[in-house]
């Protein structure tokens, strides 16, 4: 059975269609709504199809014996104070959700969240989110993912850290309990991934095995991988994004900035394009240069009239007007109706 798109606020998601791309904002607007707004700018200005956000409070992210496990860092660039005084800095209110949707509405592009919590998944089906978005750690948490499934909206599933058995049992909760589109992406959960980890073919495998669009969320640095993704069938492409890979904060320093996120968003469209389709054809603009390109029959040397022509009188160059290679069986052992020079491109007029 053929993979079937999915209609993310009647943009259509899948087989045939562009790939859709999604600035993974996260945490990188640091609990700042005038940054979010700044990056959603950004994005939507480099060509990104949405932005997304993380849906998580300090209350339903982590656990209190984390929190004290965690209360100071060696690295103070990504980590201003303890683990609980930067996820209470960069947690959105549910007020700050609506505003930031609005925000989205009137620039012009989707506003997606990963759900971390059912409360959150209630919030963004509350704002009509195109999709609700599921993070590679909760491939193991049924509850939430049933309760994404009953949101009545489509999922994208990050795939990381989890085996094929993990996804297969993941598919079938969300399919059990309500799941109609779900888009599963390929990811690797470290921050940056080794190449010879990412293992891009897993889209295949994944689309293969559970007949669903699959795409690529990223964590590698640059453009090269992301496009990789693409060529090779990623409908979908999440990249982190930030305004400055310098800013302090968690992601930063593995995002996408500015000039990079309209390279992926700009190229990305023109791999699939390139893509085109399995058959093989010949487009119009070649056609119309096979006569300038192609080679045609001619003489190796001054013949008289009457010469009867071997291989060895014939020679093949450019243009492609005259007699094509391809007939010059045709041409061997016919004689000449008339002296010829050099060079000479044969045509059948000149043949007896």
């Amino acid at each position: 059975m053929a993979v079937t798109t999915v209609s993310l606020n009647g943009r259509l998601v899948g087989p045939g269609q562009p790939p859709y791309i999604i600035a993974e904002i996260g945490s990188n607007h640091n609990g700042d709504i005038a940054l979010a707004k700044h990056m959603i700018n950004e994005a939507k200005r480099c060509g990104a199809d949405a932005v997304k956000f993380q849906s998580w409070t300090s209350k339903t992210l982590i656990s209190k014996a984390e929190y004290e496990r965690n209360t100071t860092y060696a690295d103070k660039k990504r980590h201003f104070g303890s683990l609980k005084e930067m996820v209470d800095a960069y947690q959105f209110t549910p007020e700050q959700h609506v505003e930031i949707n609005n925000y989205c509405q009137q620039v012009g592009v989707h506003f997606m969240s990963s759900a971390f919590s059912p409360e959150e998944v209630d919030l963004l089906k509350g704002l009509d989110v195109p999709a609700i978005k599921l993070a590679s750690m909760d491939v193991t948490h049924p509850v939430l993912l049933a309760a994404a499934a009953k949101s009545g909206k489509p999922i994208i599933l990050s795939t990381g850290l989890a085996d094929m058995a993990e996804v297969a049992t993941a598919v079938s909760i969300l399919q059990e309990n309500g799941c109609k589109e779900l888009v599963l992406l390929h990811c690797i959960s470290i921050y940056p991934p080794e190449y010879q980890d990412i293992h891009l073919n897993n889209m295949k495998t994944l689309e293969t095995a559970f007949n669903v669009p699959v795409g690529f969320s990223d964590h590698s640095i640059g453009t090269a991988i992301p496009l990789a993704s693409v060529a090779l069938g990623a409908c979908m492409l999440e990249k982190h994004f930030t305004l400055d890979k310098d800013m302090e904060g968690w992601d930063h320093w593995i995002s996408a900035n500015p000039d990079e996120l309209e390279v992926i968003c700009r190229e990305s469209k023109n791999v699939f394009e390139a893509l085109g389709s399995s058959v093989r054809t010949v487009s119009e603009a070649e056609m119309a240069k096979r006569s300038k390109f192609r080679r045609c029959i001619v003489l190796k040397t001054a013949l008289k009239a009457g010469h009867t022509l071997s291989l060895d009188d014939l020679d093949f160059k450019r243009p492609g007007t005259g007699i094509a290679p391809t007939d010059y069986s045709y041409v061997v052992g016919r004689s000449l109706k008339h002296d010829l020079d050099i060079d000479h491109e044969l045509a059948w007029t000149d043949l007896n």
